[in-house]
Order: structure tokens, then sequence, then C-alpha cells
């Protein structure tokens, strides 16, 4: 089925429809929830699929930048989900409750379903009707599987340009979209001179501030349209709390108590704007979020959390020499439950590829010219003997064709992975491909004045550039393609799509190698 639906298939179901008592099963004495004005302004989402099943998610806002314009009390919610686009084959339905301790958001976990199959969804409140959603689901996991094209995405400051990526998302044939954090920024309206538009209200600290805060980036049309388009499979970075927080300890110097509650305020804020199964629902002031996705027999993917369990970073942050801090064994960026997990994951996988899908630089990122070396703490070198323990555990356990997807640094990258990273002539275990961001840092407006300086202090790195957009990866059994589809502005909507650059791993040989180039 061809998915370049972004216009035919948005036309068919943006508006919703109205239903009647007797359309919608309900006797005319039950109770009809009311609405100020349409209540599914935030549109529908997808996510976590599964073989059999998927997460249906939407949120009943009709006035979604003033506190949600909900009634007071919960509102039961009917889902839908067809084989076709006219709703003519129904093959589950069901009812969830929208609770007010959620914002009224719904999380509808649908059972059930065939393997590797499109399906359309809506939700019906009262008499009103959502948009129409897609999804599909996975593959068996034993499944041979010829095939995988999805995009990865991060880094969508709002102020900082328009969403055409997403608008470009919604035109390509995906399977999925990786979403590796940064859906949301904290900060206060009118930062800095890249704005094209402005945030509502203050920096974010409260429950309200950022539902809020997550309303606003969802009412954007072109996100709204790629988060309805395919399931979404999401993690998070540091903005969707607070810029450089790790852990419980906050970026700024401040007293820990009310860290903690802003962090468990996002963490909430980010479960009920996100299609989340039930078991990353937050529990005090903690939530799940490393989990597996493994898509029939050819890729296994481990998404993992890089910010709530880590240390604090070393060395006051920032960009900074390596140090007995930077480098002591006993410091972490995962936490000990979630490196046991992955281990234990890599271990059992029987996939061709395995993916390590993550938010901060994994390999080593040299910054200085000369002998002195400058790293990045707030990424992997910052953590350079867990990082180092890693790659180890993927050279000796010989797992199949290691994958890193990183976000975070509003720019591209492409990376061998080495044994030594201090050793070019060293072996080369993996790659990692860092995908820019959808907006973050405006119209290629790149901090590295001297990009020479990264290739030649970086023998292992292989492409760098200052572009916006997203990465498109097309796995086979045979070979890892990643295309680097790139914008040239997001001041302002409508730039073309182009693909830069992209790069081949091939099953069994590690490391990356150029297949295109047009810069």
């Amino acid at each position: 089925m061809k998915t370049n639906v972004s216009e035919s298939f948005h036309e068919k179901t943006a508006g919703g429809r109205l239903l009647t008592a007797e359309s919608d099963g309900r006797t005319s004495a039950e109770k009809v929830p009311k609405f100020t004005a349409y209540p599914f302004t935030l549109g529908v989402s997808s996510g976590e699929p599964l073989p059999d099943g998927v997460v249906l998610w939407t949120r009943l806002a009709p006035e979604p930048l003033n506190g949600g314009g909900m009634p007071p009390e919960d509102v039961t919610v009917k889902w839908e989900v067809a084989r076709d686009l006219e709703f003519r084959e129904i093959v589950r339905q069901g009812v969830e409750t929208a609770k007010r301790e959620y914002a009224h958001s719904v999380h509808a976990e649908v059972d059930g379903l065939e393997p590797d199959t499109f399906y359309y969804y809506r939700f019906h409140a009262g008499y009103e009707t959502s948009q129409t959603g897609r999804t599909k689901t996975l593959p068996l996991q034993t499944a041979p599987v010829d095939q995988l094209v999805f995009a990865f995405v991060s880094c969508q400051h709002f102020e900082e340009g328009y969403y055409t990526a997403y608008r470009r998302i919604a035109e390509e044939e995906l399977d999925f979209v990786l979403h590796l954090g940064d859906a949301i920024y904290e900060y206060g309206p009118g930062t800095n001179a890249k704005n094209v538009r402005l945030h509502k209200g203050a920096e974010t600290l409260t429950i309200d501030d950022y539902r809020t805060r997550h309303a606003q980036y969802l009412y954007d049309r072109d996100y709204k349209l790629a988060r309805s388009i395919f399931p979404w499979i999401v993690t998070w970075d540091d903005h969707d709390v607070e810029n450089n927080y790790a852990g419980l300890t906050p970026e700024k110097n401040q007293p820990p108590e009310p860290f903690i509650l802003r962090r468990a305020s996002a963490y909430q804020a980010f479960y009920e704007h996100m299609p989340l199964r039930r078991s990353s629902m937050p529990r005090a002031e903690d939530m799940q979020m490393y989990r597996k996705v493994t898509y029939g027999d050819l890729a296994e993917f481990l998404i993992l959390d890089t910010r709530q369990y880590r240390d604090d970073q070393a060395n006051q942050d920032g960009n900074k020499p390596p140090s007995f801090e930077s480098t002591d064994p006993s410091r972490t960026i995962l936490g000990h439950e979630q490196k046991k997990w992955l281990y234990d994951g890599l271990r059992r996988s029987k996939s061709t590829w395995n993916v390590l899908a993550q938010q901060v630089f994994f390999s080593q990122v040299d910054h200085q010219d000369g002998d002195v070396k400058v790293l990045p703490m707030d990424g992997w070198d910052g953590y350079s003997a867990e990082r180092n323990e890693v790659v180890e555990f993927l050279q000796k356990q010989h797992i199949s064709n290691p994958i890193v997807l990183t976000g975070d640094v509003h720019t591209n990258w492409v990376f061998d992975i080495k044994s030594d990273f201090d050793n070019p002539n060293s072996t080369t275990v993996g790659a990692e491909f860092a995908g820019t961001s959808v907006t973050s840092g405006g119209d290629r407006a790149n901090t590295i004045k001297n990009p020479d300086i990264l290739y030649a202090e970086n023998p292992h790195l292989k492409f760098f550039n200052d572009q916006r957009g997203y990465v498109r990866c097309t796995v086979t059994p045979q070979h890892w393609r990643t295309d680097y589809r790139l914008l040239e502005y997001v001041s302002r909507p409508g730039a073309p799509i182009e693909t830069v650059a992209s790069f081949i791993c091939e099953n069994g040989r590690p490391g990356v190698r150029r297949v295109y180039e047009n810069m």
C-alpha cells in the first residue's frame, strides 16, 4: 500500500464528523458530554506497535492552550479500528476513560490484530468524532522480513522553525517513525534571535505548564499530520524536562526538592501526550522508558533512556578535556538495571541488525585541534568507561551488526564505532548515525566553525552537516542504508526535501561506506 497520503488521506479525515445518539449506539437517556468546542484539536496518534496490536492515543482538549477546556469529570471515549478508511470493516472496538487526572488523554491498547498490516482508527466522544488515523502492526518476531523503512527525528524547538520536516515525512513510505527526544523545549518565549514564532507562557515548571507546551506543539498541523499517519516509537531527552538535567540533578544551581517535583510533572505530561503503553505510566517521580521493539528477524531496537539514571555531568558539563572524573569507571549514563537489561537483550537477540536508539553522542568527538582533547561531557564521552565497556561487550559477544542512532546534537554525523577511539587502526565494531534536528538551531546556524578540524581529530568521523531535517533508514538482510533527508530552511514553511548524503552498512562488515553525496 502506498503511503504518500499527506493530502488525500488528510482531506478525508481531518474534520471528524458529528454523530447522532443512534449512530453512536447510545440511547437518548444516557448522559452525553458537552464540549465548548471540537474536543480532538490535538489529533490522533498511534505507537508502540506489536505484531498483534498497537496503542491508540488522543487527548480531549477543546481549548488546548487554555488548560484544555474540559469539564472536571472523566469522559467515556469509544475507539474503532478498521481495515478500510470508510470503516465499513471494523475489526476491533472498545471504550476507554479519558481521566481528568491525566488531562483527559486516552491510551487504548488494542490487541487481536494481524501482523504486518495497515489499519485505520478513530475515536468518538459525545456526539463528536476524531480525525482518522492510520497505523501498522509489526511482522511476527520470527518472520523473515525483506525490508524495513523508517525515519528518525529529534529536537523540535517550536520557536526556531516550522515543522516542514514532518510534512515531508508524511509524504514518505515508512513502517514507523522513531523520535529520539526533545519533543518540546522548556524555555520561556523569545529566548534568542532565531525565533520565528513564540512559546505560550513562561518557562515550564508545573504540570499545567508542560501540558500547555505539549499542546502548543501538537497544535501544529504538520506535526499532527505525521503523528496520524505512522505508528511512533518515542523516547525523551533533556528538554522534555530541563536542559542537560542528569537523573535527579537539575542543570541550574537550585535545591533538589523543586526539581524533583518539576521532573515528575514533565514526566506525567510526556506520558499524557505520547502514544505509550500503561507500563510507561509515571509512578512516583519515575517513569519506565527503556524497552525493546523487534521487527521480525531483521532488526531489534533497544530504546534507551540516557537521562533518568545518569550521574551528573563531569567537569561542570560543556565541552571539556577528559579528566579523572569523566573516565571514572564507577560513573554511569545508563544505570545498573538498564545496562543489565541492555546486555541481556543483546545476548538474546537473533536479529540481523541490533540497534541502540538513544539520545546523545556515543562515539568520541574531539572538538579541539592539537594534542589536547576537548570532548562533550553531556554525551558518552563524559561516561567514557561505561561507553568502552559497552563497545567491548559488543565485540566480545559478537553482537550482529551493531547500529547506534542518536539525536540531541542538531546536526548530522556519521561515525565508525571503534574498539579504541584513540587508535584509528583499531577494530571497527559498528556504526553510529546521529541525526539533525527538526527545527532546533534554525537555518543552518552551525556552531562548528571549522569542520575540517573535526575530520582531522576524529578519523572515525565519516560525515558532518548542519542542515535541518530527518534521517531515513532502509534495512534489508544484506544492507542498512541511511539517507540524510535535509531542508535548506525552516524559518519559513514549504522547503523542499533533498537527500544530501547516503551511507551503507553491509551485513557482517562493520563500519560505513558513503554511496551518495550532493552537497
